[in-house]
């Protein structure tokens, strides 16, 4: 039984060699066959393991982060602008990992092998965590309130800081394979040639973000109030528990799952495109108006699966339009390069072109993300110097005040969906109201908005909070005057944050889905360090956050308005950056976005047979 078990897992995490295989390629200088298995996507059928996997993943990954801040305050005894920016630092790895996740998925394990791997990290970091939490030697010795009052408290030691990253470290490697996988590794599981496979494909988008956003709030409510008012092991436990039924869900679905096979490194393919050209760069293009010259010149192959979009090849970045010049000795007798690093195709070259549009429009959104990223660091501070009672018994923890704007968000959602898009496609005729950069940019306006307001809350808490009980007292205000400025973070994650996912995932090439899924948690990675420079900057060079204990003795409003100014000038870069954006398959940049699907298995015109020239 032992044996079968084994060999039942390994034949998994290859690809389930014991299924039918198909033969789809042959290499033909070693006579390599790569083969895939034959099995039909089982659909929704394995959603059940993949949902259940991600639900529980979020609760278990957010209910250990998202109290985080407090933990190092009340446990290791750090100062709060120091534990505000480690927060930082670590979010910052934690979605920076994911781009590397995607590398190795892509290139080598694939999907399932990557996401098996990184779940079993992310679970070894979590029982780390929690026995920090559980044995005394491994974090620094309680403190009194006198002391702490005082700043008289002992921090931690370097060893046991050093298993604090370690537990840190094994749940970023965790991130960075869960998290650009498991979307896509769902969407594998759906043929989207077929009506029903379609539109089981967009039911499931809707249930993935509506259970992780379910298992947010359960994380920064339930297991947060566990952590603050029952105890920190128990509370860290939990999660760690959570993550096994996680994996457990998902190796139950192994049988059903279709595995995609790791299809090379994209960039080697990017890395192509620019070599190639720069071969060419001193041929000479056929004129824009020269159809035929362009047919017989260029190599131009139909689409390696009639799922993928066919580009047109467009003028702009015509410098790597060399890279498809046909030159003699370029192609083998059955037409296919005879060397990738000298001949590129059209759409290979065009793919290309989509990441290095994409580049000047991503620094906005990770610039929008400084704003949302005050709402799990100072904001958790400020309520420790609230009232943050409901009824004379029960307190709300500090940690979960946040999930206000997570409410926001989803409660937004179905009203953008059903009362705005509907309305604004009157006015502009798209179909989805407004284009991708139009949503992205109301996020960022009302990202600067809510620091506007989060300056003044945090001016009112503070004139109150010294006025009852000088620099070391609390204000008499309710946490609930946090709510408008989260409630606005909110809405601007429902335009940013969705509008980004939703830019990068139509975008980016199809082949580079995993890539796309990375390059939005490098926003969030972006922003967290950039969070923690300008912390560190403004520590340095003003008065403004320069006690590291007391949030009373600071000027964090003048952070805020430091922040809505920034935002300011993030808002008329995204501009100039939108302005010169083309979409793909447009070939201007008058035109929006294409209608998904318009272009999907467009035949490509025959490349003609005599169009080699000498180069």
């Amino acid at each position: 039984m032992k044996k079968s078990w084994r060999r039942f897992f390994m034949d998994c995490l290859k690809c389930s060699p014991s299924t039918p295989k198909e033969v789809v390629a042959v290499d033909g200088e070693d006579n390599n066959v790569q083969v895939v298995e034959r099995r039909k996507p089982g659909g929704w059928k394995c959603m059940p393991y993949i949902i259940g996997n991600e639900t529980f993943e979020r609760v278990a990954s957010y209910g250990l982060t998202a109290n985080f801040t407090v933990y190092l305050v009340s446990r290791y005894h750090m100062k709060q602008v120091a534990a505000a920016n480690f927060v930082n630092v670590y979010s910052g790895v934690a979605n920076s990992a994911p781009l590397l996740g995607a590398f190795i998925s892509d290139a080598y394990w694939g999907r399932f092998r990557t996401l098996a791997y990184a779940s079993v990290a992310s679970l070894l970091g979590m029982v780390v965590m929690t026995l920090t939490a559980a044995i005394p030697q491994l974090r620094p010795a309680n403190c009194s309130p006198a002391d702490e009052e005082a700043g008289q408290c002992v921090g931690p030691t370097r060893p046991q800081l050093g298993v604090l990253i370690l537990s840190l470290a094994l749940m970023s490697v965790g991130s960075g394979g869960i998290r650009p996988c498991n979307l896509p590794f769902g969407v594998d599981q759906f043929d989207k040639t077929i009506e029903s496979g379609r539109r089981g494909l967009a039911s499931f988008f809707n249930w993935y973000y509506c259970t992780s956003t379910a298992a947010i709030i359960l994380a920064m409510t339930l297991i947060v109030y566990i952590q603050s008012s029952v105890s920190w092991p128990v509370g860290f436990g939990i999660p760690a528990g959570l993550m096994v039924i996680s994996i457990t869900l998902f190796f139950l679905g192994m049988r059903l799952y279709v595995y995609v096979p790791a299809e090379g490194s994209v960039f080697s393919g990017i890395a192509q495109v620019f070599v190639a050209a720069y071969r060419k760069r001193r041929l000479e293009l056929p004129a824009k108006d020269d159809v035929v010259g362009r047919e017989r010149m260029l190599y131009d192959p139909p689409t390696a699966s009639h799922r993928v979009m066919k580009l047109p090849l467009t003028p702009q970045f015509s410098f790597l339009n060399k890279a498809a010049v046909v030159c003699e000795g370029d192609r083998k007798e059955d037409g296919t390069p005879a060397n990738s690093w000298s001949l590129c195709s059209v759409q290979q070259i065009e793919e290309v072109k989509c990441l290095i549009r994409i580049l000047p429009v991503w620094p906005a959104g990770l610039a929008c993300f400084v704003a949302l990223a005050q709402q799990w660091t100072f904001v958790i501070l400020q309520c420790l110097k609230m009232d943050r009672h409901v009824g004379p018994h029960f307190q709300i923890p500090s940690a979960s005040v946040p999930i206000v704007a997570l409410l926001a968000l989803t409660l937004f959602i179905p009203i953008y969906d059903r009362l705005f898009v509907p309305l604004a496609r009157r006015f502009t005729g798209i179909e989805s109201g407004i284009t991708l950069l139009q949503r992205q940019g109301a996020g960022i306006v009302m990202a600067a908005s809510s620091m506007v307001v989060a300056g003044v809350v945090e001016r009112m808490r503070r004139d109150s909070a010294v006025a009852h009980g000088g620099l070391y007292g609390s204000s008499p205000l309710s946490a609930l005057w946090l709510a408008p400025q989260l409630v606005l973070m909110g809405i601007a994650e429902a335009f940013n944050a969705v509008g980004q996912v939703e830019f990068y995932n139509r975008q980016f090439p199809e082949h580079m889905q995993t890539i796309a899924g990375a390059f939005f948690t490098c926003s969030l990675a972006g922003a967290s360090y950039l969070s923690a420079i300008l912390v560190a900057a403004v520590g340095k060079y003003t008065r403004w956050l320069e006690d590291d204990n007391n949030m009373n003795a600071n000027r964090l409003d003048y952070f805020y308005y430091l922040i809505a100014v920034l935002e300011v000038v993030n808002t008329l870069y995204f501009l100039v950056a939108a302005h010169f954006y083309r979409y793909k398959g447009a070939t201007s940049t008058m035109e929006v976005e294409p209608k998904e699907g318009s272009e999907e298995g467009e035949p490509a015109r025959a490349q003609g047979s005599t169009g080699e020239i000498i180069c």
